[in-house]
Protein backbone atom coordinates (compact mmCIF):
# COMPACT_ATOMS: atom_id res chain seq x y z
CA UNK A 1 0.00 0.00 0.00
CA UNK A 2 1.68 3.19 -0.69
CA UNK A 3 1.77 6.08 2.15
CA UNK A 4 -0.07 8.65 0.55
CA UNK A 5 -3.19 6.31 0.44
CA UNK A 6 -2.70 4.63 3.18
CA UNK A 7 -2.76 8.40 5.02
CA UNK A 8 -5.50 9.32 3.34
CA UNK A 9 -7.46 5.93 4.09
CA UNK A 10 -6.74 6.83 8.17
CA UNK A 11 -8.25 10.01 7.36
CA UNK A 12 -11.10 9.09 5.86
CA UNK A 13 -11.78 6.40 8.51
CA UNK A 14 -11.22 3.64 6.64
CA UNK A 15 -8.42 1.71 8.80
CA UNK A 16 -8.47 1.58 12.16
CA UNK A 17 -5.68 1.32 14.76
CA UNK A 18 -2.10 0.91 14.61
CA UNK A 19 -0.75 0.72 10.98
CA UNK A 20 2.18 -1.96 10.26
CA UNK A 21 6.02 -0.28 10.19
CA UNK A 22 7.23 0.20 6.71
CA UNK A 23 9.49 -3.06 6.20
CA UNK A 24 12.51 -2.39 4.68
CA UNK A 25 12.56 -4.82 1.80
CA UNK A 26 15.52 -5.77 -1.10
CA UNK A 27 14.72 -7.73 -4.09
CA UNK A 28 11.59 -9.80 -2.36
CA UNK A 29 9.26 -12.55 -3.92
CA UNK A 30 5.91 -12.93 -2.56
CA UNK A 31 5.81 -14.02 0.48
CA UNK A 32 5.08 -16.62 2.73
CA UNK A 33 4.19 -19.32 -0.04
CA UNK A 34 3.76 -23.13 -0.67
CA UNK A 35 1.20 -23.02 2.29
CA UNK A 36 -0.91 -25.65 3.46
CA UNK A 37 -4.30 -25.25 5.51
CA UNK A 38 -5.37 -28.04 8.07
CA UNK A 39 -8.72 -26.86 9.58
CA UNK A 40 -10.88 -28.62 11.92
CA UNK A 41 -14.32 -26.85 12.58
CA UNK A 42 -17.39 -27.63 14.46
CA UNK A 43 -20.77 -26.00 14.04
CA UNK A 44 -24.16 -25.29 16.11
CA UNK A 45 -26.91 -26.95 15.95
CA UNK A 46 -28.01 -23.96 13.26
CA UNK A 47 -24.56 -23.78 11.36
CA UNK A 48 -24.13 -20.18 12.30
CA UNK A 49 -21.57 -20.85 15.18
CA UNK A 50 -18.26 -22.68 14.14
CA UNK A 51 -15.37 -23.21 16.24
CA UNK A 52 -12.19 -24.97 16.25
CA UNK A 53 -8.77 -25.38 15.01
CA UNK A 54 -6.75 -23.83 12.06
CA UNK A 55 -2.94 -24.89 11.11
CA UNK A 56 -0.94 -23.13 8.60
CA UNK A 57 1.91 -24.88 7.48
CA UNK A 58 4.31 -22.23 5.24
CA UNK A 59 7.91 -21.31 3.34
CA UNK A 60 9.43 -18.23 3.62
CA UNK A 61 9.56 -17.89 -0.51
CA UNK A 62 11.53 -14.63 -0.17
CA UNK A 63 15.20 -14.15 0.01
CA UNK A 64 15.75 -12.78 3.53
CA UNK A 65 14.65 -13.95 6.79
CA UNK A 66 10.68 -13.82 7.62
CA UNK A 67 10.35 -12.60 11.76
CA UNK A 68 6.29 -12.28 10.84
CA UNK A 69 3.25 -13.10 9.22
CA UNK A 70 0.20 -11.18 9.00
CA UNK A 71 -3.53 -13.23 9.37
CA UNK A 72 -6.67 -10.80 7.36
CA UNK A 73 -9.26 -12.08 9.28
CA UNK A 74 -11.87 -10.36 5.98
CA UNK A 75 -14.86 -11.53 7.96
CA UNK A 76 -14.55 -8.39 10.55
CA UNK A 77 -14.47 -5.84 7.46
CA UNK A 78 -17.87 -4.80 7.91
CA UNK A 79 -18.37 -5.28 11.43
CA UNK A 80 -14.91 -4.22 12.90
CA UNK A 81 -13.61 -4.95 15.86
CA UNK A 82 -17.20 -6.52 17.34
CA UNK A 83 -14.97 -9.58 15.88
CA UNK A 84 -17.43 -12.18 14.20
CA UNK A 85 -14.24 -14.01 13.26
CA UNK A 86 -11.53 -14.17 16.48
CA UNK A 87 -8.37 -16.09 17.13
CA UNK A 88 -6.74 -17.20 20.37
CA UNK A 89 -4.54 -19.78 21.96
CA UNK A 90 -1.97 -19.26 19.06
CA UNK A 91 1.64 -21.68 18.47
CA UNK A 92 4.53 -21.01 16.78
CA UNK A 93 4.51 -17.38 17.37
CA UNK A 94 2.57 -14.31 19.34
CA UNK A 95 -0.11 -12.34 18.38
CA UNK A 96 -1.18 -8.96 18.49
CA UNK A 97 -4.04 -6.78 18.79
CA UNK A 98 -6.02 -6.79 15.91
CA UNK A 99 -5.67 -3.72 13.54
CA UNK A 100 -7.25 -2.49 9.89
CA UNK A 101 -10.66 -2.67 11.38
CA UNK A 102 -10.11 -5.62 13.42
CA UNK A 103 -9.05 -7.61 9.52
CA UNK A 104 -5.35 -7.67 10.12
CA UNK A 105 -3.46 -9.67 13.47
CA UNK A 106 0.25 -10.07 13.23
CA UNK A 107 1.93 -12.97 14.66
CA UNK A 108 5.48 -12.69 15.51
CA UNK A 109 7.53 -16.16 14.86
CA UNK A 110 8.86 -17.85 17.95
CA UNK A 111 11.93 -17.93 15.34
CA UNK A 112 13.14 -15.99 12.14
CA UNK A 113 12.06 -18.17 9.62
CA UNK A 114 15.24 -18.21 6.83
CA UNK A 115 14.86 -18.47 3.09
CA UNK A 116 13.68 -21.72 2.21
CA UNK A 117 12.37 -22.92 5.35
CA UNK A 118 9.11 -24.26 6.61
CA UNK A 119 7.42 -23.43 9.75
CA UNK A 120 3.82 -23.66 11.16
CA UNK A 121 1.87 -20.91 12.99
CA UNK A 122 -1.77 -22.77 14.81
CA UNK A 123 -4.53 -20.90 16.84
CA UNK A 124 -7.87 -21.50 17.95
CA UNK A 125 -10.98 -19.61 15.77
CA UNK A 126 -14.55 -18.88 16.00
CA UNK A 127 -16.71 -17.91 13.72
CA UNK A 128 -20.18 -16.29 13.68
CA UNK A 129 -22.19 -15.48 10.64
CA UNK A 130 -23.82 -12.29 10.86
CA UNK A 131 -27.49 -11.86 10.60
CA UNK A 132 -27.42 -10.39 7.09
CA UNK A 133 -28.12 -12.14 3.66
CA UNK A 134 -24.11 -11.56 2.94
CA UNK A 135 -21.20 -13.57 1.78
CA UNK A 136 -20.86 -13.84 5.04
CA UNK A 137 -24.25 -13.88 6.55
CA UNK A 138 -27.28 -15.81 6.88
CA UNK A 139 -30.55 -16.08 5.32
CA UNK A 140 -33.75 -17.69 6.55
CA UNK A 141 -32.33 -21.39 7.75
CA UNK A 142 -28.96 -21.14 5.59
CA UNK A 143 -25.55 -19.70 6.34
CA UNK A 144 -22.67 -18.70 4.25
CA UNK A 145 -18.89 -18.20 5.16
CA UNK A 146 -17.21 -16.39 2.27
CA UNK A 147 -14.45 -14.82 3.20
CA UNK A 148 -15.18 -15.98 6.99
CA UNK A 149 -12.00 -18.10 7.12
CA UNK A 150 -7.92 -16.82 8.71
CA UNK A 151 -5.68 -16.54 5.49
CA UNK A 152 -2.15 -15.31 5.10
CA UNK A 153 -1.24 -11.89 4.22
CA UNK A 154 0.95 -11.38 1.18
CA UNK A 155 4.49 -9.47 1.84
CA UNK A 156 6.43 -8.49 -1.17
CA UNK A 157 8.36 -5.39 -2.54
CA UNK A 158 5.94 -3.30 -1.45
CA UNK A 159 6.07 -4.73 2.22
CA UNK A 160 2.70 -6.44 3.65
CA UNK A 161 -0.60 -5.84 2.06
CA UNK A 162 -2.68 -4.93 4.72
CA UNK A 163 -5.02 -2.99 2.42
CA UNK A 164 -8.62 -1.94 4.18
CA UNK A 165 -12.19 -3.40 3.03
CA UNK A 166 -13.54 -0.44 1.85
CA UNK A 167 -17.12 -1.51 1.10
CA UNK A 168 -17.25 -2.19 -2.59
CA UNK A 169 -15.96 -4.65 -4.39
CA UNK A 170 -12.92 -6.68 -3.03
CA UNK A 171 -10.23 -6.12 -1.35
CA UNK A 172 -8.71 -9.47 -1.20
CA UNK A 173 -4.79 -10.85 -2.28
CA UNK A 174 -3.61 -14.08 -1.83
CA UNK A 175 -1.47 -16.82 -3.21
CA UNK A 176 -2.41 -20.40 -4.17
CA UNK A 177 -2.10 -22.71 -1.26
CA UNK A 178 -3.72 -26.12 -0.40
CA UNK A 179 -6.45 -26.56 2.52
CA UNK A 180 -7.65 -29.84 3.93
CA UNK A 181 -11.07 -28.37 6.00
CA UNK A 182 -13.29 -30.63 8.35
CA UNK A 183 -16.76 -29.87 9.10
CA UNK A 184 -18.86 -31.21 11.64
CA UNK A 185 -21.94 -30.93 11.77
CA UNK A 186 -25.53 -31.80 12.37
CA UNK A 187 -26.94 -34.87 10.71
CA UNK A 188 -29.89 -32.45 8.93
CA UNK A 189 -27.57 -29.82 7.47
CA UNK A 190 -25.52 -30.07 4.02
CA UNK A 191 -21.83 -28.14 3.82
CA UNK A 192 -21.15 -27.13 0.24
CA UNK A 193 -17.54 -26.43 0.13
CA UNK A 194 -15.01 -25.35 -2.35
CA UNK A 195 -12.65 -28.57 -2.89
CA UNK A 196 -13.58 -32.26 -3.48
CA UNK A 197 -15.56 -32.89 -0.69
CA UNK A 198 -16.57 -36.24 0.97
CA UNK A 199 -19.40 -37.03 3.36
CA UNK A 200 -17.69 -39.00 6.33
CA UNK A 201 -20.95 -40.86 7.93
CA UNK A 202 -23.96 -38.13 8.64
CA UNK A 203 -21.88 -35.50 10.50
CA UNK A 204 -18.54 -34.73 9.02
CA UNK A 205 -17.52 -33.70 5.79
CA UNK A 206 -13.64 -33.17 4.42
CA UNK A 207 -12.95 -31.13 1.56
CA UNK A 208 -9.68 -30.81 0.12
CA UNK A 209 -8.45 -27.77 -2.45
CA UNK A 210 -5.30 -27.77 -4.01
CA UNK A 211 -3.64 -24.64 -4.88
CA UNK A 212 -6.77 -22.05 -4.55
CA UNK A 213 -6.73 -19.07 -2.93
CA UNK A 214 -9.62 -19.21 -0.40
CA UNK A 215 -11.88 -21.14 0.84
CA UNK A 216 -15.43 -20.42 1.64
CA UNK A 217 -18.45 -23.10 2.58
CA UNK A 218 -22.42 -22.83 3.14
CA UNK A 219 -24.45 -24.71 5.73
CA UNK A 220 -28.15 -25.58 5.69
CA UNK A 221 -30.46 -27.74 4.70
CA UNK A 222 -30.14 -27.24 0.76
CA UNK A 223 -31.28 -29.10 -2.30
CA UNK A 224 -28.61 -30.67 -4.23
CA UNK A 225 -28.61 -31.63 -7.59
CA UNK A 226 -24.89 -32.96 -9.15
CA UNK A 227 -23.79 -33.42 -13.15
CA UNK A 228 -21.13 -33.91 -15.19
CA UNK A 229 -19.99 -31.07 -17.71
CA UNK A 230 -19.00 -33.27 -21.44
CA UNK A 231 -14.76 -31.93 -20.43
CA UNK A 232 -15.49 -34.20 -17.31
CA UNK A 233 -15.92 -31.47 -14.60
CA UNK A 234 -18.50 -32.12 -11.62
CA UNK A 235 -21.11 -29.54 -10.99
CA UNK A 236 -23.07 -29.45 -7.80
CA UNK A 237 -26.29 -27.17 -7.99
CA UNK A 238 -27.20 -26.27 -4.28
CA UNK A 239 -30.40 -24.05 -3.52
CA UNK A 240 -32.64 -23.12 -0.76
CA UNK A 241 -36.40 -23.49 -0.73
CA UNK A 242 -37.28 -20.29 -1.90
CA UNK A 243 -35.23 -20.64 -4.95
CA UNK A 244 -37.72 -21.97 -8.39
CA UNK A 245 -36.69 -24.83 -10.42
CA UNK A 246 -36.26 -23.04 -13.57
CA UNK A 247 -33.71 -20.98 -11.96
CA UNK A 248 -32.03 -23.99 -10.87
CA UNK A 249 -31.67 -25.37 -14.37
CA UNK A 250 -30.59 -22.37 -15.71
CA UNK A 251 -28.04 -21.99 -13.49
CA UNK A 252 -26.73 -25.67 -14.00
CA UNK A 253 -26.64 -25.63 -17.63
CA UNK A 254 -25.13 -22.27 -18.22
CA UNK A 255 -22.47 -23.00 -16.08
CA UNK A 256 -21.38 -26.41 -17.01
CA UNK A 257 -21.68 -24.84 -20.56
CA UNK A 258 -19.35 -22.03 -19.42
CA UNK A 259 -16.78 -23.93 -17.54
CA UNK A 260 -15.71 -26.19 -20.89
CA UNK A 261 -16.25 -22.85 -22.76
CA UNK A 262 -13.41 -21.40 -20.64
CA UNK A 263 -11.41 -24.20 -20.20
CA UNK A 264 -11.05 -24.63 -24.24
CA UNK A 265 -10.23 -20.64 -23.97
CA UNK A 266 -7.75 -20.66 -21.27
CA UNK A 267 -6.66 -23.71 -20.13
CA UNK A 268 -8.64 -26.89 -18.68
CA UNK A 269 -10.71 -26.35 -15.38
CA UNK A 270 -8.22 -27.82 -12.82
CA UNK A 271 -10.27 -28.09 -9.29
CA UNK A 272 -12.43 -31.56 -10.68
CA UNK A 273 -15.66 -29.74 -9.46
CA UNK A 274 -17.25 -26.45 -8.83
CA UNK A 275 -20.63 -26.07 -6.46
CA UNK A 276 -23.14 -23.07 -7.38
CA UNK A 277 -25.02 -22.24 -4.23
CA UNK A 278 -27.99 -20.10 -5.42
CA UNK A 279 -30.45 -17.44 -3.29
CA UNK A 280 -33.21 -15.88 -3.75
CA UNK A 281 -31.42 -12.66 -2.36
CA UNK A 282 -28.73 -11.05 -1.46
CA UNK A 283 -28.47 -7.84 0.03
CA UNK A 284 -25.32 -6.19 -2.01
CA UNK A 285 -24.51 -8.38 -4.51
CA UNK A 286 -25.94 -10.70 -6.96
CA UNK A 287 -22.84 -13.48 -7.55
CA UNK A 288 -19.72 -13.62 -5.66
CA UNK A 289 -16.96 -15.90 -6.76
CA UNK A 290 -14.87 -17.98 -4.85
CA UNK A 291 -12.09 -20.99 -5.99
CA UNK A 292 -14.71 -24.02 -6.98
CA UNK A 293 -17.41 -22.26 -4.96
CA UNK A 294 -19.71 -19.61 -6.34
CA UNK A 295 -23.09 -17.53 -4.55
CA UNK A 296 -25.60 -16.73 -7.15
CA UNK A 297 -28.53 -14.97 -6.92
CA UNK A 298 -31.74 -16.81 -8.62
CA UNK A 299 -33.51 -14.18 -10.34
CA UNK A 300 -37.06 -15.77 -11.56
CA UNK A 301 -36.84 -13.85 -14.93
CA UNK A 302 -33.54 -12.60 -15.97
CA UNK A 303 -30.45 -13.31 -16.48
CA UNK A 304 -28.62 -14.67 -13.52
CA UNK A 305 -24.24 -14.08 -12.91
CA UNK A 306 -23.01 -17.81 -13.33
CA UNK A 307 -21.34 -17.24 -16.45
CA UNK A 308 -19.54 -14.10 -15.06
CA UNK A 309 -18.70 -15.39 -11.62
CA UNK A 310 -17.27 -18.87 -13.51
CA UNK A 311 -14.84 -16.31 -15.66
CA UNK A 312 -13.46 -15.81 -12.22
CA UNK A 313 -12.22 -19.43 -11.41
CA UNK A 314 -9.56 -18.45 -14.09
CA UNK A 315 -9.61 -14.06 -13.36
CA UNK A 316 -8.98 -14.21 -9.88
CA UNK A 317 -8.65 -17.52 -9.52
CA UNK A 318 -6.61 -19.44 -11.21
CA UNK A 319 -4.77 -16.39 -12.37
CA UNK A 320 -4.34 -13.95 -9.10
CA UNK A 321 -4.15 -10.34 -8.90
CA UNK A 322 -4.12 -7.85 -5.93
CA UNK A 323 -7.86 -7.02 -6.26
CA UNK A 324 -7.73 -4.25 -4.28
CA UNK A 325 -4.31 -2.22 -6.21
CA UNK A 326 -6.09 -3.60 -9.68
CA UNK A 327 -9.74 -4.47 -9.73
CA UNK A 328 -10.12 -4.19 -13.30
CA UNK A 329 -7.23 -7.16 -13.89
CA UNK A 330 -9.71 -9.42 -13.16
CA UNK A 331 -12.81 -7.65 -13.27
CA UNK A 332 -12.69 -6.67 -16.24
CA UNK A 333 -11.71 -9.89 -17.78
CA UNK A 334 -14.04 -11.66 -16.50
CA UNK A 335 -17.18 -9.18 -18.08
CA UNK A 336 -15.37 -9.58 -21.73
CA UNK A 337 -14.94 -13.25 -21.11
CA UNK A 338 -18.73 -13.21 -20.63
CA UNK A 339 -18.83 -11.28 -24.13
CA UNK A 340 -16.86 -13.99 -25.64
CA UNK A 341 -18.87 -16.91 -24.59
CA UNK A 342 -21.72 -15.38 -25.46
CA UNK A 343 -20.31 -14.35 -28.95
CA UNK A 344 -20.80 -10.58 -28.29
CA UNK A 345 -18.38 -8.52 -29.90
CA UNK A 346 -19.80 -5.13 -28.19
CA UNK A 347 -18.96 -3.37 -31.20
CA UNK A 348 -18.84 0.44 -30.60
CA UNK A 349 -19.24 -0.13 -26.98
CA UNK A 350 -15.85 2.46 -26.29
CA UNK A 351 -17.11 5.90 -25.40
CA UNK A 352 -13.74 7.43 -24.59
CA UNK A 353 -12.00 9.43 -23.39
CA UNK A 354 -13.40 8.61 -19.48
CA UNK A 355 -13.20 11.31 -16.21
CA UNK A 356 -11.76 8.73 -14.28
CA UNK A 357 -8.64 6.11 -15.21
CA UNK A 358 -9.74 2.16 -15.52
CA UNK A 359 -7.17 1.06 -13.67
CA UNK A 360 -7.27 3.09 -10.63
CA UNK A 361 -7.39 1.00 -7.19
CA UNK A 362 -10.06 1.05 -4.68
CA UNK A 363 -8.88 3.49 -1.92
CA UNK A 364 -9.59 5.88 -5.50
CA UNK A 365 -13.00 4.25 -5.98
CA UNK A 366 -14.32 5.02 -2.44
CA UNK A 367 -13.12 8.36 -2.70
CA UNK A 368 -14.81 9.06 -5.88
CA UNK A 369 -18.23 7.11 -4.80
CA UNK A 370 -21.00 6.19 -7.24
CA UNK A 371 -20.17 4.67 -10.79
CA UNK A 372 -17.15 3.23 -9.84
CA UNK A 373 -18.05 -0.39 -10.92
CA UNK A 374 -19.02 1.06 -14.36
CA UNK A 375 -15.30 1.75 -15.12
CA UNK A 376 -13.67 -1.25 -14.03
CA UNK A 377 -16.41 -3.68 -14.86
CA UNK A 378 -17.67 -2.36 -17.98
CA UNK A 379 -15.29 0.43 -19.42
CA UNK A 380 -12.87 -2.18 -19.01
CA UNK A 381 -14.24 -5.01 -20.54
CA UNK A 382 -14.74 -2.15 -23.64
CA UNK A 383 -11.27 -1.36 -23.67
CA UNK A 384 -10.36 -5.36 -23.82
CA UNK A 385 -12.88 -5.89 -26.83
CA UNK A 386 -11.28 -3.09 -28.77
CA UNK A 387 -7.31 -4.24 -27.93
CA UNK A 388 -8.68 -7.77 -29.53
CA UNK A 389 -9.71 -5.61 -32.48
CA UNK A 390 -5.85 -3.77 -32.47
CA UNK A 391 -4.78 -7.67 -32.09
CA UNK A 392 -6.91 -9.59 -34.32
CA UNK A 393 -9.24 -12.33 -32.50
CA UNK A 394 -6.94 -14.83 -33.09
CA UNK A 395 -3.84 -13.04 -31.64
CA UNK A 396 -5.75 -12.39 -28.29
CA UNK A 397 -6.85 -15.46 -28.02
CA UNK A 398 -3.76 -17.00 -28.58
CA UNK A 399 -2.39 -14.28 -25.60
CA UNK A 400 -4.99 -14.64 -23.44
CA UNK A 401 -4.68 -18.84 -23.59
CA UNK A 402 -0.58 -18.07 -23.26
CA UNK A 403 -1.13 -15.30 -20.70
CA UNK A 404 -2.92 -17.72 -18.28
CA UNK A 405 -0.43 -20.28 -18.34
CA UNK A 406 2.13 -17.77 -17.79
CA UNK A 407 0.54 -17.49 -14.37
CA UNK A 408 -0.97 -20.30 -13.77
CA UNK A 409 -1.68 -20.52 -9.87
CA UNK A 410 0.50 -17.49 -9.66
CA UNK A 411 -0.14 -13.79 -9.41
CA UNK A 412 -0.03 -11.56 -12.73
CA UNK A 413 0.22 -7.58 -12.81
CA UNK A 414 -1.33 -4.87 -15.03
CA UNK A 415 3.01 -5.17 -16.55
CA UNK A 416 2.55 -8.22 -17.14
CA UNK A 417 -0.68 -8.00 -18.93
CA UNK A 418 0.28 -5.29 -20.78
CA UNK A 419 3.66 -6.76 -21.47
CA UNK A 420 1.58 -10.23 -22.58
CA UNK A 421 -0.55 -7.71 -25.04
CA UNK A 422 2.29 -5.72 -26.70
CA UNK A 423 4.58 -9.73 -27.31
CA UNK A 424 0.83 -10.56 -29.38
CA UNK A 425 1.58 -7.68 -31.65
CA UNK A 426 4.49 -5.28 -33.50
CA UNK A 427 2.30 -2.15 -33.13
CA UNK A 428 3.03 0.14 -30.46
CA UNK A 429 0.35 -0.12 -27.64
CA UNK A 430 1.53 2.75 -25.61
CA UNK A 431 -1.00 5.34 -27.26
CA UNK A 432 -3.67 2.16 -26.80
CA UNK A 433 -3.55 1.81 -22.99
CA UNK A 434 -3.28 5.97 -22.34
CA UNK A 435 -6.18 6.37 -24.67
CA UNK A 436 -7.84 3.80 -22.81
CA UNK A 437 -7.73 4.32 -18.87
CA UNK A 438 -4.80 2.23 -18.18
CA UNK A 439 -1.65 3.18 -16.61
Amino acid sequence: MRRTLVVLLVLAGLVAGPLPSAVAVGNLSRAPGDAAYDVRLRADATGTNWTGRERITFANTSDVPLTEVWLRLWGNAWDGCASPVEVSRFAGGKAATPTVNCTAVKVTLTKPLRPGKKTTVAFDVTMTAPDRAERFGRSGKYRFFGNALPVLAVRDQAGWHLEPDVGIGESYYTLASDFVVRLDHPAGLSVPATGVATRHGSTSTVSVAKQVRDFAWAAGPFQQSTTKTPAGTTVRTWWTDVVKPAAVADARTKGAAALDDFGRRFGKYPYGEVDLVLNDNWESFSGMEYPGFVLLVAPPDEEGPVVHELAHQWWYGIVGNNEYADPWLDESLAVYSSYLHWGDSQEDCWNGPLEHAISNDMGYWKQHGPGWSAYVYSYGACMLADLERVLGSPAMAKMLKDYAKAHWYGVSTPAAFKAAAQAATSKDLTAFWKDHGIS
